[in-house]
């Protein structure tokens, strides 16, 4: 057990928990090896799930096979048999709970819809297969089905291998129906067309998509899952789905996916809330059912069949559909048995005080196994606000495998500071300290804002810094001293945020431009209207408004970023700060950043002692160009001033006419 110690060499406060951190890793390499019939078949082996269950053309027709262990009759029924129950479609019970029916070429085809009849000791239901890899919704009915979908010619990758750049990793986190201009649900084959040239050409290298497995009501941005295999058809259809990923690759973008696994939906009939009468086949009994502030239902990790299920769904999405990872979503709704609700995590002690769901440490471990055995270069990322230690540490090393997990406390910490402090108040030590606080051990997905922040109830942050005066004053030429603050602050706290990263940064969806107003899905409260579900590509691409001096701004940012080698590994050294000033600067291998967030005052010769050299100014946010007024002359090459008492530091003086509510980029001359 001594490689799990690796872990507490990082973190010497992790000592006192080296038992209860060697226990998890344990147990994780008991619950493999039983998995695995002791190694004698990979993880990989084991989660091919998909291979077996569900609908699959053979050379002799169909086989169909579902688990179901409450059963006592299974029947197909669809449009092939008029929705009735037949002998020929009635399923045979083979050994563990499965369920089996061959049937010949003719008896369904390809577009026909289909459910399961299901009967047990007391009742019957009809349910969608668990397994189902297509499901789709009557436009009238509103009813869901599973969808046979086996056309003539399957879809062909074009890029058959695909490695995503991840130094640094730079995410445009989207969503495929609110993606276009248009008040409606956008398609696919819309964003592949109109939007990955965008994000491609904005200078992001991956996109991380939401709310593609399928859910039953829109409005829940994906999160409320009841068919996990199946790619959400209001969007369009599998194949559609493949070729927008084969073209983000071609574009030299990963994809990877927003994956649920934190909980299902509660829906019976759609989901696999009561799947064969049995209320806990896939889910935790008594209390632990249900999440309580969710309306959902949490998986039992316990179960080795729910294991199998969920593993195979990532190798599935992987395997079928070249995604490039997973964001995995609630992850501390999994670690906790209270879902870390009311909790505040102060100190070490209460990641270790039993309150942990093991079985659920234990499936995070073994799907971070799993992904980067079936793919090395996959890429998984944790949603995770309680800051539990380890989560992106190496397994071998006592962690959970992740490669990132999301800097939560980011955005937080940037809302906080707008929503109650006064600009005279924001104190550059601590954004400093902010934007640069997590483990040495674990890389981290920085970012000003997400998704969380743009829906209803909650504010981006430039509706925050401009709120009301965005319907007004966004026009060249009618600024107001509102507007020009908050672009002014838009563009300084990103930049802050962008280049402080230790692993990659994302970007929500029309953020980078200031996209006006908050995310409303259509909804009886709203007469289902798409208006606030849709992003408003025209305000940026208007150059007589001002949002795309907000746009532009971010594609010159990322070029900075993506100009130095492995950016994100290289060491962020704070150079200087004064909070009386509200002056901050550090340095990353040769480029200087400097941010003078006085509200009122601008600094002349202002100096800061860095390596003796020239430097050249390669972005300003108050170039006007950024919608900036331009008061620095940004052609200067600024040359370091010598000083005796600094000599054997190797340090002289540089210094710099830093405007006030600006910050500059400078690289040393070679």
């Amino acid at each position: 057990m001594e490689k799990t110690l690796n872990l507490i060499k990082n973190d010497p406060w992790l000592e006192p928990f080296a038992d209860a951190i060697a226990g998890r890793h344990q147990f994780v390499l008991n619950k493999e090896a039983e998995l695995t019939n002791k190694g004698k078949q990979t993880l990989s082996d084991f989660a091919s799930g998909y291979l077996y269950f569900g609908l699959h053309r053979t050379d002799k027709g169909w086989t169909f096979r579902e688990w179901a262990p409450n059963a006592t009759h299974i029947y197909m029924v669809g449009t092939f048999n008029n929705w009735e129950e037949k002998a020929a479609y009635k399923l045979k019970k083979l050994k563990n709970g499965n369920w089996e029916i061959n049937l010949p070429a003719d008896a369904i085809h390809h577009g026909d819809l289909y459910k399961l009849n299901i009967y047990w000791d007391g009742g019957q239901g009809e349910r969608i297969p668990a397994w189902a890899t297509r499901v789709v919704q009557d436009e009238q009915t509103k009813i869901f089905s599973a969808q046979v979908w086996a056309p003539e010619k399957s879809y062909k990758f074009k890029k058959k291998t695909f490695k995503p750049s991840t130094n640094p990793l730079l995410i445009y986190e989207c969503h495929i129906g609110m993606a276009q201009q248009e008040e409606k649900v956008g398609t696919y084959n819309e964003f592949r067309e109109k939007i990955l040239p965008r994000i491609a050409k904005e200078g992001y290298n991956c996109i991380q998509i939401m709310a593609i497995q399928e859910h039953p009501y829109y409005g829940s941005f994906g999160y409320h899952v009841s068919s996990f295999f199946a790619a959400s058809s209001r969007f369009g259809t599998p194949d559609e789905l493949k070729a927008l990923i084969d073209a983000a690759h071609g574009l030299g973008l990963a994809v990877i996916m927003d994956i649920v696994h934190s909980h299902a939906v509660k829906n019976e009939v759609e989901g696999l809330g009561n799947f064969a009468g049995d209320p806990n086949q896939y889910f935790y009994p008594g209390g632990r059912r249900e999440h309580p502030a969710w309306d959902s239902l949490c998986f039992d990790y316990g179960k080795n069949e729910v294991i199998h299920f969920l593993l195979s769904n990532c190798k599935y999405w992987l395997e079928e559909y070249k995604f490039d990872g997973f964001r995995f979503d609630g992850v501390t709704s999994m670690l906790y048995y209270s879902h870390g609700l009311g909790e505040a995590f102060c100190n070490y002690g209460d990641y270790f005080n039993g309150h942990q769901d093991d079985n659920a440490i234990c499936y995070l471990t073994l799907v971070n196994e799993l992904i980067h055995q079936v793919n090395p270069k996959a890429i998984t990322i944790a949603e995770e606000v309680s800051g539990m230690p380890g989560l992106a540490a190496k397994v071998k090393d006592g962690g959970y495998g992740f490669d990132y997990r999301m800097a939560m406390n980011i955005p937080d910490y940037w809302i906080k500071t707008i929503k109650e402090k006064i600009d005279e108040d924001w104190k550059p030590s601590s954004m400093f300290w902010e934007v640069t606080n997590r483990r040495q051990d674990e890389k981290t997905i920085s970012y000003a804002e997400s998704h969380d922040q743009a829906l209803v109830g909650d504010k981006t942050i430039i509706f925050r810094l401009v709120d009301a005066d965005m319907y007004w004053h966004m026009q060249k030429g009618d600024e107001n001293y509102i507007v020009n603050r908050g672009i002014a602050l838009h563009k300084m706290i990103r930049l802050l945020t962008s280049t402080t990263i230790n692993g990659g940064y994302l970007n929500f969806m029309g953020n980078e431009f200031g996209h006006p107003e908050w995310i409303d899905f259509p909804r009886e409260g709203n007469g289902w209207s798409c208006k606030y579900a849709r992003r408003q590509w025209d305000l940026v691409d208007n150059q007589n408004l001002t949002y795309h001096y907000m746009g532009d701004f971010d594609a010159e940012m990322l070029k900075v970023i993506k100009s130095v080698k492995d950016f994100q590994a290289t060491p962020v050294q704070e150079i200087w700060h004064n909070d009386g000033d509200q002056v901050l600067a550090y340095g990353r291998k040769d480029l200087i950043f400097v941010f003078n967030f006085n509200p009122k005052q601008s600094f002349v010769d202002y100096g800061f002692l860095v390596e003796p050299g020239a430097y050249e100014v390669i972005l300003n946010t108050d170039n006007v160009v950024f919608g900036g007024n331009g008061l620095a002359d940004d052609s200067v090459v600024h040359f370091t001033i010598a000083d005796p008492l600094y000599k054997q530091e190797k340090k002289e003086w540089l210094k710099l006419y830093i405007p006030a509510r600006s910050a500059v980029v400078l690289r040393k001359k070679k």
